[in-house]
């Protein structure tokens, strides 16, 4: 087949769907601006929850686009020929417009007459039914007046229906499969074959799940779609390693190029290498202002620049020359043309990723006394010694066998694994919250507390100056955290001032308004947003009396009196030149 760039594929999907009366939206930024559930955005649909709740979208009921998505559930299995922790998602929605017929009319169409490939290539699953929700006759029927023999619709239960977690929105799916094999093409579907690899997924929003369990038909249904760049583009090419694909090839041959040696034989160090660069690229140009740190989505970029530096090691690359900038500046170039934020903080990325290695080099010269220190005198590295060398210093388990190896000292890899194990269950346990998108995370309290983050930016700007500006936020329903761009420590009576006025205004019972309007004009306004390249062109501006005006995606309360009594937790450091509040919303006193 043909080169399918990432570049001309997401260009050919959004004309198909914009000729089809969808409308393009930008892609919404990598942190998300007021979600509580995750770090980051994790999938398409992320951004446009609101919307699939019920809230009208400023573009109309039609929407398309490709969306930057960020996961770290499956960091462990990056290196071999499929894994990313950043990757692009392509996405068509009807919000209550068409649904099953039209839906999948277009996907097949898309595939078959826009990419080429052969039908007799495709096979799809359908949903088989249980005893609360019926079989999907509809998608059944339509795909079979498409083409599609029954001989390749397999019917499931478990992996054909969809839902954000133990209530709301639900409904069933319809996925496409590509076969990826020279092999003859069976006549039977099998999608337990992994020659069958699934490409596109459409979700049919029709039901809705109460906490009983009782499942309704929904007045209003919507349809979700998403189809993966990255392997998308690698099936087109007919290549069965992603990174052989024209996403990776220019990338994975400028790391073979800094480090001399051919991609044959060293492949997970550099596809780690280009993986987690071009992770960093876009996570450090995001207007979040996200620096590496020790938390949250800090952490993660630092974990990623790390990793890749052991990795350039593990390839003898010259960790003080400007390899990570080199590979950065291919990075941004390929993808300045859709993202504008990689040019206009470009030297932002170079900047973190060169003090980041310059940090990372100081912690591995400790490492190494440390090493030194726990192996005086000693015949074996225990695990537990071999583990506090990967999870504090970062010492992979190779480096210190090579290393153990050269002293005649032999190491517990075995206890090390049992040690690592406990680690990434550990890992996925805590951050299992954090991660988890979906529809869940929005109720009544959440609500509160998105209002609550207008206040607090608007007290801030009164009582620290007028230069604060928003820098992220995160919720849950247990409490609100605030990053906001600041040169200083708040004093105790700044923390009580900006206490005092946002309790102020709740007090006061003002009411809170919504109202659409075309992007300049509420700039023009005065209304504030965090990621003005995330809005389109018409925007919704929530307004707090004469207090508070910014582009918002919601929800929000109709009143200040609805929010409780306001308190600051604690007020710290979040990266440089930013500070972070954390709050709680407390029951009103009768």
């Amino acid at each position: 087949m043909q080169k399918f760039e990432q570049q001309n594929l997401k260009d050919l999907y959004i004309d198909f769907f914009v000729k089809r009366g969808h409308k393009q939206i930008p892609s919404a930024p990598l942190v998300p601006e007021n979600d509580p559930s995750v770090l980051f955005n994790t999938a398409g649909m992320q951004p446009l929850i609101p919307y699939l709740m019920g809230q009208a979208h400023p573009y109309g009921t039609r929407l398309c686009d490709y969306q930057k998505c960020l996961r770290t559930n499956d960091l462990d299995a990056i290196g071999d020929t499929t894994h990313h922790t950043f990757f692009e998602m392509l996405g068509n929605w009807s919000l209550g417009d068409y649904f099953k017929d039209e839906s999948i009319t277009w996907s097949k169409e898309f595939l078959t007459e826009v990419l080429n490939i052969p039908v007799e290539k495709l096979a799809v699953t359908v949903f088989k039914g249980n005893k609360d929700i019926p079989f999907d006759a509809e998608s059944y029927q339509k795909w079979l007046s498409l083409g599609i023999p029954a001989s390749r619709i397999a019917q499931t239960e478990e992996d054909n229906f969809w839902i954000a977690g133990e209530t709301g929105p639900c409904g069933p799916d319809t996925e496409i499969f590509y076969f990826r094999s020279d092999d003859p093409v069976p006549e039977v579907f099998d999608p337990d074959d992994e020659r069958w690899v699934e490409i596109w997924n459409n979700v049919f929003m029709q039901y809705y799940k109460d906490a009983s369990g009782k499942v309704t038909e929904l007045p209003k249904k919507n349809v979700d779609t998403g189809m993966g760049v990255e392997r998308t583009t690698a099936i087109l090419e007919g290549v069965n390693d992603n990174y052989a694909s024209s996403i990776w090839a220019d990338v994975i041959a400028l790391i073979a190029d800094i480090s001399g040696l051919s991609y044959t034989g060293h492949e997970k160090s550099m596809r780690i290498i280009a993986d987690h660069l071009r992770t960093a690229v876009f996570l450090s140009a995001d207007d979040a202002g996200i620096k590496p740190s020790n938390t949250d989505q800090g952490y993660i970029l630092r974990r990623l620049i790390r990793r890749a530096i052991r990795h350039a090691k593990n390839l003898n690359i010259a960790i003080d020359s400007d390899w990570e900038s080199q590979i950065a500046k291919l990075i941004i170039a390929k993808y300045a043309k859709y993202y504008p934020e990689l040019t206009k903080n470009e030297q932002v990325v170079y900047t973190v990723l060169k003090e980041e290695k310059s940090k990372f080099n100081r912690t591995l010269e400790k490492g190494l006394r440390e090493f030194a220190k726990a192996t005086q005198n000693k015949k074996e590295i225990d695990a537990l010694t071999a583990f506090h060398l990967y999870d504090t210093y970062g010492f992979p388990i190779e480096l210190t066998v090579e290393l153990a190896k050269e002293k005649n000292i032999t190491v517990d890899t075995e206890g090390f694994k049992e040690k690592f194990k406990e680690h990434q269950e550990l890992s996925r346990t805590a951050s299992a919250g954090k991660f988890k998108g979906g529809l869940a995370g929005n109720g009544v309290i959440e609500t509160k507390y998105h209002t609550a983050t207008h206040l607090l930016n608007a007290a801030l700007k009164q009582v620290v100056g007028s230069f604060v500006h928003q820098k992220g936020s995160n919720i849950t329903s247990e409490r609100m955290r605030f990053d906001f761009s600041c040169d200083h420590k708040l004093s105790p009576e700044e923390l009580s001032k900006t206490e005092d006025l946002v309790n102020a205004w709740i007090k006061e019972g003002i009411e809170v308004t919504v109202k659409e309007m075309p992007k300049q004009e509420a700039l023009n306004s005065g209304a504030e947003c965090m990621f003005i390249e995330k809005y389109p062109d018409i925007v919704t501006v929530y307004s707090i009396g004469d207090i508070s005006h910014e582009l918002c995606g919601g929800p929000h309360v109709k009143n200040t009196n609805e929010l409780g009594h306001f308190k600051i937790i604690k007020e710290e450091s979040s990266s440089a030149g930013v500070r972070r509040i954390k709050a709680v919303l407390e029951e009103k006193e009768d």
